[in-house]
């Protein structure tokens, strides 16, 4: 058994909150075992300069770690600025992918990843908490009657799995992923689709056949994480 008791192919508590604030058409608190990240989806009528006139909307995301969310402070004008832009980036083009941005014209919906406790897999909470968040604020502009239909066509949720000490690890912690030899995360579709394989070794290379079994416990979870959303989202 793992530190917390996890058989080695289990992901950690999930847990999915919606409405957690007052004020953006979506907000989610997920939590990941003891990561905890707020998600908030905030719509606005104002595109990039590079897509007027062009009939279509886009889905952005920025992510940040806040100055305690780790066991030192982080100065707020210090913080790691290429890690949280990589991130950010990341989230963006995850949720893309199950977007139709010619549905959703001359409106952007920016999604904000604010990590608020920190025990690793950080990006992938963020993945899986900003869709819930999306869909929120999609469900505001179809209520609104703003759009006729909803412009998500699709469903993501991410995931980390990694080894560590030889055994193939899923959804890491900390203190897991600080000693993993491989560490790697996955960003994949409902319908099988990857979105993104983010992964290396730390010191010796290792074959292509543990690769296929991370990926193949990493899909499993992936289809947990999945079923958590529909249920938060209230989908049958």
């Amino acid at each position: 058994m793992r530190a917390d008791q996890r058989s080695d192919d289990a992901l950690r508590p999930i847990s999915i909150t919606r409405n957690f604030t007052k004020h953006a058409e979506g907000s989610v608190l997920v939590a990941f075992g003891d990561t905890k990240v707020i998600c908030t989806a905030s719509i606005s009528n104002t595109i990039p300069r590079w897509l007027k006139a062009s009939g279509r909307g886009w889905v952005t995301a920025e992510y940040a770690m806040l100055p305690r969310s780790a066991q030192e402070r982080i100065n707020r004008d210090s913080v790691n600025k290429g890690r949280a832009q990589e991130i950010s980036r990341l989230i963006g083009r995850s949720l893309r992918c199950v977007v139709d941005l010619d549905a959703m014209p001359e409106r952007r919906i920016i999604v904000d990843c604010d990590v608020i406790q920190a025990d690793g897999g950080t990006r992938t909470a963020a993945i899986t908490g900003a869709y819930v968040a999306l869909c929120d604020a999609c469900r505001v502009l179809t209520a609104e009657e703003s759009l006729p239909v909803s412009p998500i066509v699709g469903q993501c949720a991410a995931v980390s799995v990694g080894l560590v000490d030889g055994r193939v690890l899923l959804d890491l912690c900390y203190e897991e992923d600080f000693r993993a030899d491989v560490d790697m995360n996955l960003v994949m579709l409902a319908d099988g689709g990857i979105v993104e394989i983010q992964g290396c070794a730390e010191g010796a290379a290792f074959p292509r056949a543990r690769m296929d079994e991370m990926m193949d416990v990493a899909t499993t979870g992936i289809n947990d994480l999945l079923a958590i959303q529909n249920e938060a989202l209230g989908r049958g």
